[in-house]
């Protein structure tokens, strides 16, 4: 793949204004002291980069110099030589070094260390990236400093080095015939994040339906080392490999905060169920795609190099697609919704399943039954958040098991408390925009793909007047209007107005209607038999922007459960 033409590059460093991403490699370039870093590379390039940036609008005169006559500036600064920078305005100085700060934060920044397998490093590696921050924040604090000629009185210990830095390592797993290029690609293996983490995105909206396409993605991958990485995640029992370019960072540091990061022995010798490539420098139509690779017994997904697909939902609906489409195939069924367990002050324990497409009210519904509840629920247990699947085990019965360890949920959704008091572990995704969204650790792995009883399955319906549950008599009657997956679309997607999608989910069933129909028979028929709860829950949101509709909707969920 070729460079975008405003990236910048080093040995060490990579920045990209136009995806607003930086990427610091610790094994080629390591700064030691904060005269280090002033002489490097890659801090030239980046001053050079800042003041081509800022010549379009600044009316500074002091950044009107060329990088290096700025940069030795700077470090005359440093050294207290004054004849260095004393025709200079100190005010001006200050407010461009401040300003260069702050561009340098704007950017989302990564560091990555390869961990070739030493201990050493793996136990070290969130120290090495604790100490760049601190060399980036002593550096900034000096200058600043010595110009205004006094020692601060408060500090402010902000991330200014990195948000998040990254453990790789080159694993090795059977690769099949064709796949060769991604032998090289580096795994992430170890994590740090640091919350919280606000990031912004060109896009903010997920557009159109994935489809299928009659040649292999694989095909197109011609990517390097340097250029891609790959996130192995857990999707509820499926491996996947998850292949990004650079500039997608933002998305790929996200998914820990959604996945279950696989481990060095769930890859090594193991081929994955899915495998997904984003960015690509040309795909089909220019949108996304899969390809069921029925040789292998893979899914490959392919999501294109462009500004639309920045958007973290892009990258969390097609891995779930291929997981779905996975699913479909061994026989279970996606189910596109949220699942929680209830303990209530009575001593009953209820599973709830809520049921629809996005917008239909699935985590109003849950917020709702928390907020008339009082003390009558003393504790939800979210079992997955977005999707989860039907299964049936060895005796038969039907069980529910989730993908994600955690939740990709509009902030115009959440309480201003739950918003709050999950900031310390939150990755929030264009906060100031509409359709902000936050994704938040909800369970751990191994509670996520336990085996669920269901006590209750509720579709949430946003488009009739009505208020209140409602239980269908039969399985038909339930089927119907499951598999019409009606909605009132709120504009969290591209959608508008009244929408119906094939059971509610158009990431797998829609693209595989024939093998679920099979499945969605078999799944009502045993629940039925069963005498599980099955329903509809009038969420109203399609009518009524206050909620008061839904809460009084809720406090029938709260008796039924409570008192049945």
């Amino acid at each position: 793949m070729l460079k975008p033409s405003s990236a910048v590059e080093t040995e060490g460093f990579y920045i990209n204004p136009d995806r607003s991403v930086a990427v610091i490699n610790y094994n080629e370039e390591y700064v030691r002291d904060i005269f280090q870093l002033i002489n490097s590379e890659s801090f030239a390039k980046l001053v050079e980069l800042y003041l081509k940036e800022s010549k379009k609008t600044s009316t500074n005169d002091f950044e009107k110099l060329d990088a290096k006559t700025y940069t030795n500036t700077l470090k005359a600064i440093l050294v207290d030589n004054k004849s260095g920078y004393e025709k200079y305005d100190r005010s001006l100085i200050l407010k461009s070094i401040e300003d260069l700060y702050s561009f340098y934060r704007s950017y989302f920044r990564v560091s990555l260390i390869n961990k070739h397998n030493s201990e050493i490093v793996t136990n070290d590696f969130m120290d090495i990236d604790n100490r760049f921050n601190e060399i980036v924040l002593q550096l900034y604090r000096a200058i600043e400093e010595k110009l205004q000629g006094f020692s601060n009185r408060a500090y402010r210990q902000v991330n200014a080095g990195t948000n998040a830095c990254v453990l790789t390592q080159s694993i090795s797993w059977p690769t099949p015939k064709g796949y060769e290029a991604l032998q090289n690609i580096r795994f992430l293996d170890t994590l740090m994040l640091r919350p919280p983490m606000m990031m912004h995105t060109k896009s903010n909206k997920r557009e159109g339906v994935f489809d299928a396409v009659k040649d292999n993605p694989i095909a197109k991958f011609d990517g390097d080392q340097k250029d891609w990485f790959c996130f192995p995640a857990k999707i509820g029992e499926s491996l996947a490999y998850i292949y990004f370019h650079r500039d997608y960072f933002v998305s790929g540091i996200a998914l820990a905060n959604l996945f279950e990061v696989a481990d060095t022995a769930s890859i090594e010798g193991k081929k994955p169920d899915e495998i997904l490539l984003f960015g690509l420098d040309k795909t089909e139509g220019d949108v996304c795609h899969y390809y069921h690779d029925e040789e292998n017994d893979l899914w490959v997904g392919e999501v294109p190099y462009n500004d639309k697909t920045t958007y973290f939902g892009y990258m969390k609906k097609m891995c779930l697609t291929l997981h779905n489409l996975h699913m479909i195939y061994e026989n279970r069924l996606p189910i596109h919704g949220s699942m929680v367990r209830i303990s209530f002050s009575n001593g009953k324990t209820k599973s709830v399943v809520f049921f629809g497409d996005s917008g239909a009210g699935k985590s109003e519904s849950i917020e709702a039954l928390q907020e008339i509840a009082d003390d009558k629920i003393l504790n939800i247990e979210t079992i997955f958040d977005d999707m989860g699947s039907f299964a049936f085990d060895d005796e038969g019965n039907v069980y529910a098991q989730g993908t994600e360890t955690g939740a990709f949920v509009r902030l115009d959704d959440l309480s201003s408390s739950v918003a709050f008091n999950n900031m310390d572990r939150g990755i929030y995704l264009n906060p100031e925009l509409k359709n902000a969204r936050v994704i938040l650790p909800a369970n751990t792995y191994k509670r996520v793909v336990e085996h669920h009883h269901i006590d209750m399955w509720v579709y949430a319906n946003n488009y009739d007047s009505e208020i209140g549950l409602h239980q269908f008599p039969n399985e038909d009657e339930a089927k119907a209007t499951f598999i019409a997956g009606k909605r009132k679309a709120l504009g969290t997607t591209d959608e508008v107005g009244m929408s119906t999608t094939f059971f509610a989910n158009p990431f797998g069933p829609v693209q595989e209607e024939e093998k679920t129909r099979p499945v969605i028979d078999k799944v009502f028929n045993k629940l039925y038999k069963d005498n599980v709860y099955v329903g509809e829950i009038y969420t109203h949101l399609g009518y009524d922007k206050s909620k008061d509709s839904l809460q009084e909707s809720a406090k029938e969920l709260l008796n039924q459960l409570m008192n049945n």
